[in-house]
């Protein structure tokens, strides 16, 4: 007999919260990763936007912190079937990021320290879908937790969100990332369960 986790059906739970197909609930934040924690001191760390023509946009970390930042609480779902609800950040959009980014392409990769790559449609992550986050929690960013900075994309499966974050490439076509190259879907809607090629 198969077994049905808790949510199998995406039902609704305490405060309004809804569970993706096939997820359940967690209170705790399990640590998920491919390899080494990368360890990046905030002297050395910078984050770049290439666009498609090769032209570059770079942030140092006292920079990142001078730009307006927003504090979004947000549900999150991880592709191993856990979600964690109300988790509270703080970070910049990604709206303000690539205000002033002169581009036209559809497609991003995004790279960490580490070579860790993940790839997104370009409209993922603005409209206020996406931030480059710093603290978790009213804390700095554990590194184990993709500090000192990190992506995050709560609409889409939490391995989107990149940890240890350092540039977004812009693409006209799509680059399929890490994770993606192995077997993970391209996009990655937990609403749809897109959790593998074919999904």
């Amino acid at each position: 007999m198969a077994v049905i986790s808790r949510g199998f059906h995406g039902r609704a739970r305490d405060k309004g919260h809804e569970l993706p197909p096939g997820q359940y609930e967690t209170t705790g934040f399990p640590v998920l990763s491919a390899g080494p924690t990368p360890t990046v001191s905030l002297d050395d760390w910078e984050f770049t936007v290439r666009t498609e023509t090769g032209v570059r946009y770079q942030w140092n970390w006292q920079e990142l912190m001078a730009l307006p930042s927003e504090t979004p609480t947000v549900d999150i779902h991880c592709v191993t079937k856990w979600s964690k609800f109300g988790t509270r950040w703080q970070g910049v959009s990604l709206d303000v990021l690539l205000a002033n980014v002169e581009s036209g392409a559809e497609y991003a990769l995004v790279r960490s320290y580490g070579d860790y790559t993940t790839n997104l449609p370009v409209e993922d992550l603005l409209d206020g879908k996406a931030w480059i986050v710093h603290r978790f929690d009213d804390e700095e960013l554990p590194a184990e937790h993709g500090g000192p900075a990190r992506l995050l994309v709560p609409h889409l499966y939490f391995w989107k969100s990149a940890k240890w974050v350092r540039g977004i490439q812009l693409l006209d076509e799509e680059e399929l990332g890490f994770w993606e190259t192995v077997g993970y879907h391209e996009y990655g809607d937990p609403w749809r369960e897109q959790r593998y090629q074919g999904d």
